[in-house]
């Protein structure tokens, strides 16, 4: 008999498939990566098909010990994936047959496929977020440690990428702090939906054994069992959340690496990064180009596609389970490679990378950026803002006019635009008075810096000597 009609779903239909729809129907060669949840669901049903009596202990043991053993023989090399194979499940359980006999066929006793790959996802889904949360963990060490190097280094702040307010690289590294500590949250978030253990609820109704669900997820660390079996087949919205906080990350990466390439050019050389973070030309031998954060940037794209094809994918699928939904697993499994190979690579970038501080400082002395601390000035003596405002912007015409900076104006042309105007204007337009006067909550003062600083460490649950 052909192989591909030796089907285990073949039931009513005769003969065989056709090849063409044998390779357009399997998913092996991408959820193969599934096989270490699909072998640990397998254990966890096959223990409580024995311990409801469903099956006998002996075929238990059986059918635990051969699971076991496959897996063993998976992660030592010993057992290749049958690309012929119609999926990870389907080959699970056939190679389990063929190693124990009758009792492998017994695996499936109340489950369906529809069940079994929900599970299968979960249980790879909260593992995933994990190993994601763990990075970005990391990366915050790395944030917190930049911050606490710069916390006096004097900055740009820009708005419409014009020169705006003085700030310090603390804090502006550390609002991607606060980005990435909102991801971690959001994580959290996913992991509670994502929390439901869907086993037991068969095709779409359930089944007529005796299943104890509680047990199968206590096996598993699930939190709840689903309410409902057919939301509980069907349900892929703990995907898409999980898409959805990924392409979150990858905006934000894709944010700080817009800055890390503006920053290493030429034209602003406020950072310098690590040779082993760059490449060079291959025709230009003075070249170093920032391809990491770039690649970072461009990958950002293919978790909002991933998105969008979940999305489109699931907006008009009728209850319960629709073939459609196998498309779910290769956006997901793009989306977590691509967030962890972003951060792998955008972490050691970020902690190797120098920051130029005279660059910076030089750059915040340009551009008027005291301009406002120049109204504040007049303001705080009583002058309406408005009033002030208007008379400083005389006064940077003035400057553009002659070339010079606010520092540079004699006090006698101050003086000119409003009488209020005294000797202590120059304390006012102070750069390091600019940021430390600014030591509102959330502002860029070196007190209100370690205050944010303080707020991430409890935020993330970590003892500050272990970042600092």
């Amino acid at each position: 008999m052909p192989a591909n009609s030796n089907k285990m779903w073949q039931g009513r239909l005769g003969g065989s498939s056709a090849d063409e729809v044998d390779v357009f129907n399997s998913s092996i060669s991408f959820d193969y990566v599934l096989y270490e949840e699909d072998i640990t669901g397998s254990i966890a049903h096959a223990r409580m098909l024995g311990k409801q009596q469903i099956i006998s202990k002996e075929d238990e043991h059986s059918i635990v010990e051969g699971l076991q053993g496959i897996l063993m023989d998976i992660k030592n090399g010993d057992l290749e994936f049958d690309p012929t194979a119609e999926d990870i499940h389907m080959f699970i359980e056939a190679e389990l047959t063929d190693r124990i006999g009758n009792a492998g066929k017994k695996l499936h006793t109340g489950r369906s496929r529809n069940d079994q790959v929900a599970l299968d996802l979960r249980m790879y889904t909260k593992k995933q977020i994990a190993e994601i949360k763990t990075q970005l963990l990391q990366f915050e060490k790395v944030i917190l440690d930049k911050a606490q190097s710069h916390i006096h280094t004097i900055m740009p702040g820009y708005t419409h990428l014009q020169i705006a307010q003085p700030v310090t690289f603390a804090h502006h590294i550390l609002a991607y702090g606060q980005m990435i500590s909102r991801d971690i949250k959001r994580l959290d978030e996913v992991i509670e939906h994502t929390d439901v253990m869907p086993l037991g609820n068969g095709a779409l109704a359930g089944t007529t054994y005796p299943f104890d669900r509680q047990f199968v997820a206590d096996q598993l660390g699930f939190e709840k069992v689903t309410a409902n079996s057919l939301d509980g087949v069907s349900d892929r919205d703990f995907v898409m959340d999980t898409v959805y906080a990924l392409s979150m990350i990858m905006m934000h990466l894709s944010r700080l690496s817009e800055e890390v390439i503006v920053w290493c050019s030429q034209e602003f050389q406020f950072i310098e990064l690590n040779d082993a973070f760059a490449t060079g030309s291959s025709i230009m031998p003075q070249k170093k180009n920032p391809d990491v954060a770039e690649l970072v940037r461009g990958k950002t794209g293919r978790a909002y596609g991933n998105l969008q094809t979940l999305l489109t994918m699931m907006k008009g699928l009728p209850l319960a389970y629709n073939k459609d939904m196998q498309e779910d697993k290769e956006a997901l499994f793009d989306s977590i490679h691509t967030v962890k190979i972003a951060l792998s690579a955008m972490i050691p970038m970020i902690d190797t990378m120098e920051v130029k501080a005279d660059r910076m400082r030089d750059a915040a002395s340009k551009g008027f950026i005291n301009a406002t601390d120049c109204a504040d000035y007049l303001t705080k003596k009583g002058v309406p803002f408005r009033e002030a405002y208007g008379v400083i912007g005389l006064l940077v015409q003035t400057c553009i006019k002659k070339a010079i900076t606010l520092e540079e104006v004699p006090l006698e042309t101050y003086q000119s635009l409003h009488y209020l105007f005294e000797e202590d204007i120059y304390e006012a337009i102070d750069l390091d008075n600019c940021v430390n006067k600014r030591n509102i909550e959330g502002g860029p003062s070196p007190k209100a810096v370690m205050q944010q600083m303080e707020q991430l460490n409890t935020q993330l649950n970590i003892d500050p000597k272990h970042l600092l």
